[in-house]
């Protein structure tokens, strides 16, 4: 839906759309490159730990909120920075995006204390949260329904790509520069990206906010500014709890005041938006069982997903002795992989072969398998890891884009800001929900196992006086591993067989309604 030089009309005709905008594999570049920016910095802060604590004399909660501040922010802003996009433009909120996150990485690269980087780090997310919703949304405003299983693998394979280059690049700036380096290398992609949006990105919004009537919106549609108060508070109250509760204990007064705050607040916002006729989230959609399965699979496939690799992390560098840069290293094949298959066309082409059922119960059915090869493999060495990350990544590359286009394909497209903005928040809440998850899982086992007092793996091998005790330490870590692994690759398992479930339903459901019109 691609806006007019006539104000009185702010879309294409349905035509145009089918059709695909003339200059769509371009614009899609634009995009991901601006997506980009922001997946890097979600990991590349991971390896600067060390000098920040150093030159900055970070403490270690400060560290935790420099890494915090950010994706609470993001996570938080997620639906509400759509809804923005939706009834104001999306590419005026892409350049938004692009220019608040440009600012904050130069305020972040020049901090002088650990105060004004968190800050910096605050003013990221707001930006980060514009970028994610409006590259998916425009990403589907500008392809046409059969070409739109491929953009959105390129625009999945782009999240694997930050991933795997994050912590590479990290590694490579500090070699050879300071640890603003890492922020500062943001700018010139911001200001390329800047550039190409305001030249080549056309744009769109939702013919009317109830996305029922064309032309301007209708007479008592206005912006839902406490729908988009409450979800931010309560998404970030609850995002924080998820975050906090392995450090401070789930039970502990903190995490339990928050958790309350959270659901209080999401219990407020869902009462509200069923009582207004403009709602930021119109909460029909939970009635389309095509929109249930694919918010179940993608809640679950982000908590076995996002847990997993956070311990798998650890297992390379604690376990098998891998630096930071060597680790991020021997995790690539999964994001190359994830990168092969969807820049190829060959996850979509299986996608539009099999059905979006088939493909996400096959997607995390391989996912799963692979998250149990690292479990039972992964003390054997490297061999079994990669594996289980080739498996991974080809299931990855499969459902992951198959669930985006589910969610998104059940929503309106008046409404794709929104949908991004979900597709967002689930991933956001899945992964923070998987690493507390299953770390605690690994924790209590590690804890059950070994006979030194420590809380932390590092910390019982520096307790650990004898060969045979650090031994014992390893092989307790090995098993919490493995056994939170199964717990991650069960809820992919799950995830799966409960979307695909649902999704065929859906489908079956629509042919007979055809069937009887």
């Amino acid at each position: 839906m691609y806006s007019m030089p006539t104000p009185a009309a702010p879309t294409e005709s349905p035509g145009a759309i089918a059709q695909g905008h003339p200059r769509r594999w371009l614009i899609l570049g634009v995009i991901c490159l601006a997506q980009l920016t922001v997946l890097l910095d979600n990991t590349v802060l991971n390896v600067a730990i060390p000098s920040l604590t150093e030159e900055l004399g970070a403490a270690t909660s400060d560290i935790q909120w420099m890494i915090n501040a950010y994706s609470l922010v993001q996570s938080g802003l997620l639906l509400s920075a759509g809804s923005a996009a939706d009834r104001y433009g999306r590419k005026k909120m892409l350049i938004a995006g692009l220019v608040l996150f440009g600012i904050g990485s130069l305020v972040a690269g020049l901090a002088q204390s650990t105060g004004q980087l968190i800050a910096a780090r605050a003013g990221m997310g707001v930006g980060g949260a514009l970028l994610l919703t409006t590259t998916l949304a425009v990403a589907m405003q500008i392809f046409a329904s059969e070409e739109q299983p491929k953009a959105i693998g390129i625009w999945s394979a782009v999240n694997a790509l930050g991933f795997a280059a994050g912590p590479l690049l990290g590694g490579f700036m500090l070699g050879h520069f300071w640890w603003g380096a890492i922020f500062l290398i943001n700018l010139p992609v911001a200001a390329l990206g800047l550039v190409a949006v305001i030249a080549l990105i056309p744009e769109s919004k939702a013919v009317s906010i109830r996305g029922t009537t064309p032309g301007p919106p209708v007479q008592g549609d206005r912006p839902d500014l406490l729908g988009a108060l409450l979800s931010t508070i309560g998404m970030t109250a609850l995002v924080y709890a998820i975050i906090s509760g392995p450090e401070h204990g789930w039970t502990s007064g903190q995490v339990t005041a928050t958790a309350a705050v959270a659901v209080v607040v999401l219990g407020a916002f869902a009462y509200w938006e069923s009582r207004i006729p403009y709602p930021m989230l119109d909460l029909h959609f939970f009635r389309d069982r095509r929109f249930i399965g694919a918010v179940a699979g993608a809640v679950l496939i982000t908590f076995g997903m996002g847990g997993a690799l956070f311990l798998l992390t650890q297992h390379l560098q604690f376990v098998l002795g891998y630096d930071a840069l060597e680790a991020g290293l021997r995790t690539a094949p999964l994001a190359l992989v994830v990168v092969v298959l969807n820049f190829s066309g060959l996850s979509a082409k299986w996608t539009v072969r099999l059905g979006m059922p088939v493909s996400i119960a096959l997607g995390m059915v391989l996912m799963s398998g692979g998250l149990a090869s690292i479990a039972t493999m992964a003390s054997g060495g490297y061999a079994g890891t990669l594996l289980g990350l080739v498996l991974i990544g080809v299931g990855c590359a499969i459902a992951n884009p198959a669930m985006a286009h589910a969610i998104m394909s059940s929503i309106p497209p008046a409404k794709a800001g929104v949908g991004a903005g979900i597709n967002g928040t689930l991933a956001e809440f899945g992964t923070g929900l998987g690493v507390a998850v299953l770390g605690a899982v690994l924790n209590s086992r590690f804890a059950a196992l070994i006979s030194v007092a420590a809380a932390s793996l590092p910390a019982a091998l520096a307790a650990a006086d004898t060969a045979a005790e650090k031994a014992e330490v390893v092989d307790a870590f090995s098993a919490g591993l493995e056994t939170s692994l199964l717990v991650g690759a069960v809820a992919v398992l799950l995830g799966g067989l409960v979307a695909a479930g649902l999704l065929r339903r859906a489908e079956k459901g629509d042919a007979e309604l055809v069937i009887a019109h």
